[in-house]
């Protein structure tokens, strides 16, 4: 099974690079160029494991997927429940990591795997679709380090955090 990968040091830790990461519209579109439209389905307010979400990409295909782990500030995955008709599968992780010896930075690495159909042509349609997807994964953690200095981004994400769990985005609790 075909996998892309990428990773990225920003300059923030890791509960603020999480929370950046699992940013919504419309503040997500401020920094991630593969998202054109994104949505939380079945009345759900914020991410987290089962919640389904709608994405739209910037080529304009379409894909419902699940959450199926969130682990904050550590990682995140989902897969995809229905997508364009060339995935037989889709699934993608993200994992954050304090740097070493780099105090406040974090290692974000981002994963996709996927499997093509139909069979007969998946040889050549994954070997395309590994090309496709390096490059687009490589753009969007590009995107995603901007994001990471963006102090409209910043703050939105801090105080994401705030609300979440109770702390001041650096990963000390915030007193009583």
């Amino acid at each position: 099974m075909p996998v892309v990968e990428a990773a990225v040091v920003v300059l923030v830790p890791p509960d603020v690079a999480f929370a950046v990461s699992q940013t919504t519209a419309p503040l997500r579109y401020r920094w991630d160029p593969f998202v054109r439209e994104q949505r939380l389905l079945d009345g759900a307010t914020r991410p987290g494991k089962g919640v389904r979400t709608f994405t739209r990409s910037r080529h304009g295909l379409t894909m419902i997927s699940q959450y199926v782990s969130f682990a904050p500030p550590t990682n995140v995955g989902m897969k995809m429940l229905r997508g364009p008709w060339f995935f037989e599968m889709f699934a993608g992780g993200w994992r954050f990591a304090a740097a070493e010896g780099t105090p406040g930075h974090t290692v974000a690495t981002w994963r996709y795997s996927f499997r093509c159909r139909p069979a007969l042509l998946r040889p050549v349609a994954e070997r395309l679709g590994r090309r496709l997807l390096q490059h687009d994964i490589n753009r969007r953690i590009r995107a995603y380090a901007r994001g990471c200095t963006d102090p409209v981004v910043l703050a939105a994400a801090t105080q994401a955090l705030k609300d979440t769990h109770g702390t001041r985005g650096d990963g000390a609790s915030t007193p009583p």
